[in-house]
């Protein structure tokens, strides 16, 4: 499992995709720290970087890797191998590469200029939003031998995390404005890894009007240690469940 792991990270650094990612990531990263001496305003427009790039990027390359590499996994479940290694040892590789590429493009850059307890949570956020897209790009990919339809469903879900959900929530409370929602929020809340993370994020900067629906109604839970622990909690869900549901389906899928 480790082995193939090493390969694909060795592939992935050759292609030099994920070398061009991570550049680009430190530049945006360390030019807004340095045009601007207001951390705090730095740490937002990462923010926001964070919450739509590094997803996009993280679920469409380890979607597409995936299917380009469909003739080492055949060759691999030829050999004496288990599927569950053979799938695992993709995930390690692939995941490892693009976290890596978060944690030198944007990890180092904020904890040189703007290391605090806000910094440390965007770049735990973002670590584990890393994750949670490269482990739903894996389930997107074994439902389909198609790469035009898997990288549609990536896309699809990206758009329904970072767009659909907001605009859900806020239906969900226009039309039931008159009935008491808390209970009902905090569990959509779970349903978003990116949702997660902005609450996590934003909530360090006390800025309630940033953080959309879902984290101003739920300040007071999601300030507490109790909320800190429900959003890590569930974001790790997002990376192991994804990930475990793609081994199910590639144990018993027809090459």
């Amino acid at each position: 499992m480790f082995k193939i792991a090493k390969y694909i990270i060795l592939d992935i650094i050759r292609s030099k995709v994920l070398i061009t990612y991570t550049l680009l990531l430190a530049a945006i990263s360390s030019s807004i720290f340095m045009s601007d001496a207001d951390v705090t305003k730095g740490l937002i427009s990462i923010t926001t970087i964070v919450m739509i790039i590094v997803p996009l990027v993280s679920i469409v390359y380890a979607t597409t890797y995936y299917f380009n590499a469909t003739e080492f996994t055949e060759l691999l479940v030829s050999q004496p191998i288990s599927r569950h290694e053979i799938l695992w040892g993709k995930f390690i590789g692939i995941a490892a590469s693009i976290l890596g590429s978060y944690i030198i493009g944007i990890c180092i850059p904020v904890a040189l200029f703007a290391f605090s307890v806000t910094g440390l949570m965007l770049m735990l956020s973002g670590c584990l939003l890393s994750l949670s897209f490269v482990s739903l790009a894996f389930l997107a990919s074994t439902k389909t031998r198609d790469k035009a339809k898997g990288i549609g469903m990536s896309l699809i879900i990206w758009f329904y995390c970072s767009i659909i959900f907001d605009a859900m929530v806020l239906m969900f409370l226009y039309s039931f404005s008159d009935y008491p929602l808390e209970k009902a929020m905090i569990a959509l809340t779970a349903l978003n890894p990116i949702d997660l993370a902005r609450i996590l994020i934003l909530l360090q900067l006390d800025i309630s009007a940033l953080m959309g629906y879902t984290g101003a109604l739920y300040r007071d839970f999601f300030g507490s240690g109790a909320g800190i622990a429900f959003s890590l909690i569930f974001q790790l869900s997002w990376t192991v469940l994804p990930i475990f549901l793609a081994t199910r389906i590639f144990k018993t899928k027809d090459l």
